[in-house]
């Protein structure tokens, strides 16, 4: 492995609730009268949490809210396409742009509120401090580069990786593109970067390019993304294996 390239929330950051707060916002304010998604409780989370593995980016939070509201079940990724495919596109990008523009706000208003909202996984981030100089390390994704800096050096790990190899929402649409750009840049080839993402469409698209994937199983996926992934031919990593899993015996 030459290359390890991460996604960012869901493996580094355990982001799953300022997503839902910063979701939240976003919709109430372009559905005011969406009396169920005023609510902040445990039940509404959950549901949230559950729907965000089958989506890629910011306007898939607007899905999970409207399945939600309209009580719509959404058990599998077809079943996710579809309800998806029947929203209002033009929506979704306001939904999309907006939801950045209030997160922003947000980081900047209560920077320590938002901070709150955003812990790391400390055992990952300790493996790869540990195994530092095994590989480049890159970082693939849909998360604003400003957002992904500060929380890297709030963590402690901004040293681990160069700003050429952090790449996010502006510096290409999809996970493939991520690659594309990485493989070119480092001059690596595709069968020696490895792949981490809590999400099993992401890692089905990037692993057509001869990439090794792997899902991180203390993300926010559960059985049902496990064995999908497994099914699918890529490694489902822990926190307690995903270190030997990735660079070998520890020794």
């Amino acid at each position: 492995m030459e290359l390890l390239v991460l996604d960012f929330d869901g493996v580094i950051a355990d982001s799953g609730r300022e997503a839902f707060v910063v979701a939240r916002r976003t919709y109430l304010e372009q559905r005011p009268d969406s009396s169920r998604q005023a609510r902040d409780d445990d039940a509404l989370y959950a549901a949230f949490v559950d729907v965000m593995p089958l989506g890629n980016r910011a306007e898939d939070f607007a899905v999970a809210l409207a399945a939600i509201e309209a009580g719509v079940a959404l058990p599998d990724q077809p079943a996710y396409d579809a309800f998806y495919a029947a929203q209002d596109p033009r929506w979704l990008r306001a939904f999309h742009e907006r939801f950045y523009q209030v997160r922003t706000a947000f980081s900047r208003s209560d920077p320590a509120g938002w901070l709150a909202l955003l812990r790391p996984y400390p055992r990952f981030l300790a493996t790869l401090r540990r195994r530092a100089g095994a590989c480049r390390y890159a970082i693939a994704t849909a998360k604003d580069r400003r957002s992904v800096r500060v929380l890297l050096r709030e963590y402690g790990v901004a040293d681990l990786f160069p700003e050429d190899l952090v790449l996010d929402k502006e510096a290409g649409v999809t996970k493939v593109a991520h690659h594309e750009h990485l493989a070119r840049h480092c001059g690596v080839a595709y069968a020696e970067m490895t792949f981490i993402d809590d999400k099993v469409n992401h890692l089905d698209a990037v692993a057509a390019l001869g990439v090794r994937c792997a899902l991180s199983a203390w993300g926010y996926n559960g059985p049902r993304e496990h064995q999908l992934a497994r099914a699918r031919g890529h490694r489902v990593c822990s926190l307690d294996d995903v270190e030997v899993q990735l660079f070998g015996p520890i020794t």
